[in-house]
């Protein structure tokens, strides 16, 4: 690829944004704000190393931030703390099965899933779809069909998601999460490649508090870089600094926005 490449190691495991290596990333991070804001946050969850790292390393070399977990414990675990736009999951695993894991996450949202079933298991895709994956593919598979397919179910969830869902208001502001634009009334509010990454992570978590470490972790930051965006998106969005409305700090939590 033509474009820098680089790759961060989370604290909750590694993710990769480039070129397979690892590391913390944060030297001259804020040049990729932008480019990882935008990127789709994809988990492969399999039980299969090899084939783990191989998916991991095809889809990061196709425009994809991709984090891996070898079980739906390890999955869990990085869904409570990381944001994905969507999943790669196996369905076949030891412990809890990939139709499990996705029918409990499906009682609380619906993030898009792509099962990934073997060839002969016709009873596992039909469970799947009935239990509502949005698409599967049966083993084995070539790596670009993977990338096809999961681009087309991320293109139909930002079709088929509700008006209130990709735009998020507060007070005068209206925030778009897809074109990543904030307007008040008529008026385009000009916004950093930081800022816009900010508001697209409290736009999937308003009303909740959300920690420096997970804005920096999704943002590829540091904790005070966090700090200093915060107050430069405050300027643009706050009538009185020293009173926030919109933008608060929860003290010993991170941040929070309240939308309406």
């Amino acid at each position: 690829m033509n474009r820098q490449q680089t790759t961060r190691t989370l604290f909750l495991g590694e993710v990769s944004s480039g070129d397979g290596k690892s590391g913390s990333g944060r030297k001259g991070a804020p040049k990729d704000i932008l480019t990882i804001s935008q990127q789709p946050h994809v988990l492969v969850v399999d039980d299969d190393r090899r084939l783990r790292l191989l998916l991991r390393d095809f889809l990061t070399e196709n425009g994809f931030l991709v984090a891996t977990a070898g079980d739906a414990a390890d999955a869990r675990g990085k869904l409570r703390y990381l944001d994905f736009d969507a999943l790669v999951l196996d369905v076949m695993m030891p412990g809890e099965s990939g139709i499990d894991l996705m029918r409990a996450l499906r009682s609380k949202g619906d993030i898009p899933i792509l099962l990934l079933t073997a060839m002969d298991e016709v009873d596992d895709r039909i469970a799947g779809l009935e239990g509502g994956a949005d698409d599967y593919l049966a083993k084995p598979f070539e790596p670009r069909e993977l990338v096809l397919r999961l681009n087309a179910i991320l293109r139909r969830a930002q079709k088929t998601g509700s008006p209130d869902g990709r735009v998020i208001r507060f007070g005068d502001f209206e925030f778009d999460q897809v074109r990543g634009e904030l307007r008040r009334g008529e008026i385009m509010i000009q916004l950093t490649s930081g800022e816009i990454g900010l508001l697209r992570v409290f736009s999937r978590h308003v009303g909740t508090s959300v920690s420096r470490e997970f804005l920096a972790t999704r943002m590829g930051i540091s904790s005070r870089s966090v700090d200093v965006q915060i107050a430069r998106l405050r300027r643009k969005i706050e009538g009185n600094l020293r009173h926030p409305h919109y933008l608060l700090t929860v003290r010993g939590e991170g941040y929070v926005l309240q939308a309406d």
